[in-house]
């Protein structure tokens, strides 16, 4: 197996060890924790982990400096990226959660509170299926409607050319999106066990197409 140089960024957010298990479990090896310009500029992919407000998750990647950092890594050197749950949302052009912040601007896109039906609690936590909606994409290795664990409280909107993938939730739900080199999902594939594996492997065996 060719091993990735893959460099999850370091910004002081929770889940780390879930990620480093479930790629260490699938056999990679290189595997590295950093908020360092020349280690995200050499990944070979990078992965923006982020749990918990959207705000807090901005403010610590600005104190890092890691938004100029990022930027060039993923724009100017075209790094392969995978952002999950809020590392997703982080992606888009600002977030409503406690105000009004300005996101990474990568993807154009906002983020917003759930609206649902009664019925439907906030936040969206378990698993729920989700729904591929262009044929050659990351998920294109699972079995039709594959499940992955939600566990959030807001939802990205950006327009149908960068939606890989929708759940329903009381709504539909942006569960997946891409543009060129940069690849997001909303729900936890550190969580989402076996499925949660293969995606990670679907993104790693596309990195020389990226």
């Amino acid at each position: 197996m060719k091993q990735p140089n893959i460099v999850i960024t370091d910004y002081g957010v929770g889940n780390i060890d879930s990620i480093r298990n479930a790629l260490t479990r699938l056999g990679y090896q290189k595997i590295t924790l950093s908020s360092k310009a020349k280690a995200l500029n050499d990944a070979d992919a990078i992965i923006l982990p982020g749990v918990g407000a959207f705000a807090e998750c901005v403010e610590k990647i600005k104190r890092r400096n890691l938004d100029h950092i990022l930027e060039e890594a993923v724009l100017g050197q075209k790094r392969p990226i995978m952002g999950i749950c809020v590392g997703m949302q982080l992606m888009g052009s600002y977030s409503e959660e406690g105000g009004l912040h300005q996101g990474l601007d990568w993807i154009p896109g906002s983020v917003s509170r759930f609206d649902l039906p009664n019925e439907f609690a906030v936040p969206h936590v378990g698993w729920n299926d989700i729904n591929p909606v262009k044929e050659q994409s990351y998920f294109s290795n699972l079995s039709a409607d594959p499940d992955f664990y939600f566990d959030h409280s807001y939802h990205f909107r950006c327009a149908d050319e960068h939606v890989l993938a929708t759940c329903h939730y009381g709504i539909t739900i942006v569960a997946a999106i891409q543009k060129e080199n940069i690849f997001g999902v909303q729900f936890h594939p550190e969580k989402s066990q076996n499925n949660g594996l293969r995606l990670f492997r679907s993104f790693f065996n596309t990195l020389e197409q990226c």
